[in-house]
């Protein structure tokens, strides 16, 4: 089963923003470079943060500002442009003005810019930090990957557009049959010299119902999801067991 790998992209901020990349080194049971390396703390994660500027233990993302809390947070873009991990992020968001900061220096300003697409009634955001690990979702060094044919399939299913950004994938591959990802836990995959060992599939949660254009509610994704398949998984973790550098249009071999 081959197919080719149409987007790689990255999220500098977990739960804020994203962007895509032209191409991407993988090294050996490592995340994504770049992904998910910051995370907004709140005031209830901080009591999990420990002591000391940066955390020193991968958190949960409970302890985070994310989108199950906000839909508008979905709507946030931007991140580092084309090259390496470092230096001014670039965010925007259709109600807010752009915001260009240093996420090593400037962490309060983005606070002050998240603050309005924020619920009162939830715990304030109060540090951007950057820990040990990547601050994805799970507690492993894996890259998330999804099929855009499972993503045309479930948008004719549900009679409506949804798009890339709102599943805040690593990899995005075309030309395999719909839904075929599904079959290859345990499967490694190669692009080249490069070899990946799907781990598990992806449930999916509410942050997932919003428009990412507008950051508004325009469905309830994991009942959707659990209405067409019984369960409310879309798209496949795996960790990296050889590394190398990977291209758009590289050929993906399951």
């Amino acid at each position: 089963m081959n197919g080719r790998i149409a987007r790689i992209r990255r999220y500098p901020i977990k739960s804020l923003g994203g962007e895509d990349m032209a191409s991407a080194s993988l090294q050996a049971a490592r995340r994504l470079p770049g992904d998910r390396i910051w995370g907004l703390l709140t005031e209830a994660g901080e009591r999990h943060a420990g002591e000391g500027p940066e955390p020193q233990r991968w958190l949960p993302k409970s302890c985070f500002v994310r989108g199950v809390a906000s839909a508008a947070l979905q709507a946030v873009s931007g991140g580092w442009g084309e090259g390496a991990p470092e230096g001014p992020i670039r965010l925007s968001h259709p109600d807010q003005p752009d915001l260009t900061f240093d996420p090593e220096t400037e962490g309060q300003r983005l606070i002050e810019w998240v603050s309005p697409l924020w619920p009162a009634e939830k715990p304030a955001p109060t540090r951007l930090v950057k820990g040990p690990t990547g601050w994805t979702d799970v507690n492993q060094p894996w890259l998330s990957i999804l099929s855009l044919s499972s993503l045309r399939d479930l948008e004719t299913r549900l009679a409506q557009p949804l798009g890339v950004e709102r599943w805040r994938g690593n990899l995005w591959v075309d030309g395999w049959e719909p839904y075929a990802e599904r079959d290859l836990i345990g499967r490694i995959l190669t692009i080249g010299e490069i070899e990946l060992r799907v781990t598990e599939a992806i449930g999916r949660c509410d942050a997932t119902s919003a428009d990412t254009n507008t950051g508004r509610l325009d469905s309830d994704m994991p009942a959707a999801l659990t209405g067409q398949f019984g369960n409310h998984q879309f798209g496949i973790y795996a960790e990296v067991v050889s590394g190398g550098e990977i291209a758009l249009n590289d050929e993906i071999r399951a």
